[in-house]
């Protein structure tokens, strides 16, 4: 059965529109060889939506690094060369209780087809944004400093409890970045657009398990069938054991996670799903915190590892530091102020590549212009006037920019041309009354394009 999506090339951290088809595919291992030209996908009840390139900057490791034998999957049988076979064996494969807490899927008998180019723009994509994460912790680092401009950190810092800037500014985790990154793409009639680059991502257990189940079907998938576990059990170095910090608020992941440590369990090495409560661990273990640091107060456990991952007792992913899960990160891309430093730290290529895929972002920042100042691109003079916008020229998005519980899951994105001039004119008013507390940010929509895909109708045949 064929059906139309609109595809938005973001995986879906929370399903709250019921209206909407969530597509999956896989995490990009920019370092790793990889045969090029599908994806696996799945679609979740009921109709149009969502999908989001992964990507992880990490080489690829090797057995020493991991500490892990992942043995190959054994090829599905011959018998799923029907349609019905395939959708069949690919529904039989998923693990009891599913992979996302109370969701169903539906199923694509075949990946979702990226073709020569894109996967080859995907694939390139993991070192250019690796550096770009780079550039801005250095960025933040010198601004504070007094090396770059003090309103850099001031715009970062925002908002933020003096605990969590005091751990962003230590010496011991002044080189830490995330080890998992995942950039949320649209396919656009003109190419991809990068809208944001998430730290802190869902996914990574249900796109290794979508890549070993199309796999075992004999489909080329980008990655490969074990380039999301080798390359996860990679980011923690030698430690045998690994501590995967699920949080409440990230419930819904829960399940992937499990996954994904049971599948990488062995006699050498542990995989250990923990809650937020406080747990056990030795010096010399890693730990992945799947939690965002908004959440802190909900999680008991998050002094005692950022303490020992301060002291370097335990190896931490992502660090503790709220610059990386800011959306602001694009606006100070975009800020003209800073352009020569961009330049030096990403290089010529890297930075016009960024240009072509980002759209132009703007903190929505209250301050009063100087009279003959204007809001660059848009040619404001103050940001009441943005208001006044046609809903043609509302081709606008506004969003929380990080810490907080409304800076994920779409959950504070307010898109112009869909609103109304009252509506559009309360998230405007909205975004500058918070910005002492939790500053938003604008950026152009980029529409994405229309594609068919399918799914297998188990009901009908």
């Amino acid at each position: 059965m064929n059906r139309r999506f609109i595809l938005v090339l973001d995986w879906p951290t929370r399903f709250e529109d019921e209206a909407s088809t969530r597509v999956t595919i896989s995490e990009m291992f920019p370092l790793l060889e990889r045969a090029p030209g599908s994806v696996s996908f799945l679609t979740s009840d009921p109709i149009s939506l969502i999908v989001r390139l992964n990507e992880i900057c990490v080489p690829e490791p090797t057995a020493e690094a991991t500490g892990q034998r992942i043995v190959n999957t054994p090829p599905a049988p011959a018998a799923t060369r029907t349609v019905a076979d395939r959708a069949g064996f690919i529904l039989n494969q998923l693990p009891q209780g599913g992979l996302f807490a109370d969701m169903d899927w539906r199923i694509s008998p075949a990946p979702f087809a990226l073709g020569a180019d894109l996967s080859r723009e995907i694939e390139t994509l993991g070192r250019v944004l690796l550096q770009f994460n780079r550039a801005v912790n250095l960025l933040y680092r010198q601004s504070v400093a007094g090396k770059q401009p003090s309103w850099v950190a001031a715009w970062l810092d925002r908002g933020k409890p003096a605990k969590l800037i005091e751990l962003q500014r230590s010496d011991a985790l002044k080189n830490e970045w995330p080890r998992v990154i995942r950039p949320d793409l649209l396919i656009t009639d003109h190419g991809l657009a990068l809208t944001e680059l998430d730290s802190v991502p869902g996914g990574i257990g249900l796109t290794a398990w979508l890549n070993q189940t199309y796999a075992r079907l004999g489909e080329a998938v980008l990655g490969g069938a074990e380039g999301m576990p080798r390359g996860f059990a990679g980011i923690f170095g030698e430690a045998h054991a690994v501590h995967v910090v699920v949080s409440r608020e990230a419930a819904t992941y829960r399940p992937e996670m499990e996954w994904i440590c049971h599948r990488l369990n062995s006699v050498e090495r542990s995989f250990l799903p923990r809650d937020e409560t406080p747990f056990p661990f030795s010096d010399g273990d890693a730990v992945y915190r799947f939690f965002e640091l908004f959440d802190l107060a909900n999680v008991p456990v998050a002094d005692a590892l950022f303490d020992a991952a301060v002291q370097k007792r335990i190896r931490l992913t992502p660090p503790p530091k709220p610059i990386f899960e800011e959306k602001m990160l694009f606006a100070l891309l975009w800020n003209r102020n800073l352009r020569e430093f961009w330049r030096r730290e990403l290089g010529e290529g890297f930075l016009k590549r960024l240009f072509k895929l980002v759209p132009y972002t703007w903190v929505v920042d209250p301050t009063p212009l100087p009279p003959q100042a204007v809001i660059p691109e848009l040619n404001l003079t103050d940001w009441q006037q943005l208001k006044a916008l046609s809903q043609k020229e509302r081709e606008l998005i506004v969003k929380a920019s990080g810490f907080s519980e409304h800076a994920w899951g779409a959950r504070s994105v307010y898109l112009g041309s869909d609103l109304s001039h009252v509506d559009w004119g309360a998230a405007v008013d909205a975004a500058l009354a918070g910005f002492e507390r939790s500053p938003c940010v604008l950026q152009r929509y980029h529409k994405p394009k229309v594609v068919e895909s399918s799914y297998y109708d188990f009901a009908g045949g």
